[in-house]
């Protein structure tokens, strides 16, 4: 296949790119506009590959989407690119609406035109594939609810509303124009390349410069973990092996409070970097509660039985696997998230 990967220089489209460039013989064309959260650095193995092409193109400008499909002919899109940090979306909504809900309709329109002009095997091989979030279906009451694929949508922030209302393009698409679409729903992502402002990172980066580590409110919320290359397993499989129309929730089986994940990192620091920063003695001593943000989901956490069940997919990483490979990886790619954190990362992009 040659596979358009919207957002391919970003957190988890980076790892879906390199998953596919390791571990399959299909072509990746990376469209990605390169804001704040796109790294091509992220993708230095890939880059060397022949199979691997960089357009650096935004899904809000029409001609830039017409002239990719013109100019690559792919077999199929997965669609990643999104504005995705909540507090970001609180601050600033607009940015979410134009990239999430006008991005996602531009690109299903130069999708279903250039499909509509595809004839035979290609036109009936085409997919559609659009990568969304558990948040669209906003917190769970009791504690052994689960999100399915039938959950109704009750989005709580400006970001999850936005994707929620990409999703209802998405199939409006498929059920009005026949569009061959998949959906797929995952939990919070952690792992290698995680941008610093997300928890993870942000708390493992902080504490070794012994720095505050702030919870919202007292860190009770819940949320499902799922290590980034397992989700770009995950969603090869559906992209080439799932049922045109269907909708898919993708989760790590791994439901942690935040503070419990906060503190889980701190273990492991005392335990990999006993050396700490002047004046700390534990790194726990560091977690700060802060106020809680404006509406703050309770509880996430997702079924995930659809994709075993008719797909074979199951996480490979347990949270304890995955999350002591994410903190080994900050701690031996420094370079990477200095230049992030220092703004260098941004200063030899093409065209910028």
């Amino acid at each position: 296949m040659r596979l358009l990967v919207t957002g391919g220089a970003g957190f988890i489209g980076s790892a879906v790119v390199r998953h596919i460039i390791e571990n399959t013989s299909d072509e990746v064309i990376n469209v990605d506009c390169l804001t704040y959260a796109g790294n091509l650095e992220s993708l230095a193995a890939a880059s060397e590959s022949s199979r691997y092409t960089f357009e650096q193109a935004d899904i809000r400008d029409q001609a830039a989407l017409h002239h990719v499909f013109t100019q690559h002919q792919p077999d199929a899109v997965m669609h990643l690119a999104a504005e995705s940090h909540v507090d970001r979306s609180i601050d600033g909504p607009g940015d979410f609406i134009q990239t999430n809900v006008v991005g996602t309709y531009n690109l299903l329109e130069a999708s279903r035109g250039y499909w509509s002009e595809l004839s035979g095997e290609r036109k009936a091989a085409f997919r559609f594939h659009h990568i969304s979030t558990d948040e669209v279906y906003g917190d769970l009451e009791g504690p052994e609810d689960l999100f399915t694929e039938e959950t109704p949508y009750a989005p709580s922030s400006p970001y999850s509303a936005s994707k929620a209302s990409s999703d209802h393009l998405v199939r409006a698409w498929h059920r009005t124009y026949g569009l061959p679409v998949l959906v797929t729903n995952c939990s919070n992502n952690y792992g290698p390349y995680h941008f610093p402002e997300k928890l993870i990172p942000h708390v493992i980066l902080n504490a070794l410069q012994g720095n505050p580590l702030p919870v919202y409110g007292d860190g009770s919320q819940v949320r499902d973990w799922l290590y980034v290359e397992d989700h770009a397993r995950a969603l090869y499989k559906v992209v080439s092996e799932g049922k045109i129309g269907q909708t898919y929730n993708i989760g790590g089986h791994n439901e942690k409070t935040n503070l419990s994940v906060v503190e889980t990192l701190c273990d492991l620091l005392e335990e990999l970097v006993p050396e700490k920063p002047d004046g700390v003695t534990r790194y726990r001593d560091l977690i700060t509660f802060v106020k809680d943000r404006p509406g703050h989901d309770l509880r996430y956490a997702i079924d995930a039985s659809k994709i075993e069940r008719e797909l074979g997919w199951r996480p490979r990483e347990s949270f304890e696997s995955g999350i002591r490979k994410t903190v080994r990886w900050y701690l031996d790619n420094r370079e990477w998230w200095s230049r992030v954190l220092s703004g260098d990362y941004r200063l030899e992009r093409i065209g910028g």
